[in-house]
């Protein structure tokens, strides 16, 4: 598993079309619902999902607990790393930095902006590499 972060338009997608060349993309952008991951999973590609921030601000909009939120996006992450290994393709999660900006003076805002900071240092635990990605370049953190 790998994860690519960076912050809005930094070039995450490109750098991931770089090092990937068939890809089955799972996009809250483009209104896929995370939890269609495997339905999604074409055999022999390597499956992409992004969006976290919408699908965890939907989770947050619900009133669901922060906590939860955040133990249930663990084992996520983990089913998808035996997934991973099951079908031996990779998984690629690409993940919005937000921790660079303005502290939003929203409470709800702020309690996002944690959660998706949370959720990323738990995914970057289980990614065998991460890479951050800034004006367009790709640095190999680990």
């Amino acid at each position: 598993m790998q994860l690519i972060i960076g912050g809005a338009f930094s070039g995450k997608r490109k750098i991931v079309r770089e090092m990937k060349t068939k890809c089955s993309w799972l996009s809250a952008y483009d209104g896929d619902s995370v939890s269609k991951w495997d339905v999604r999973w074409e055999k022999d590609s390597t499956l992409v999902i992004e969006g976290w921030e919408n699908w965890l601000a939907e989770k947050l909009n619900s009133k669901k607990n922060s906590n939860d939120i955040r133990r249930n996006m663990q084992s996520f992450f983990q089913s998808l790393k035996e997934e991973e290994q099951k079908r031996n393709n990779d998984i690629v999660l690409i993940m919005l930095e937000m921790g660079r900006g303005i502290v939003p003076l929203n409470q709800n805002e702020r309690t996002l902006r944690d959660l998706i900071g949370w959720i990323a240092q738990d995914a970057a635990k289980v990614a065998d590499e991460v890479h951050y990605v800034w004006n367009g370049l790709s640095k190999k953190i680990t």
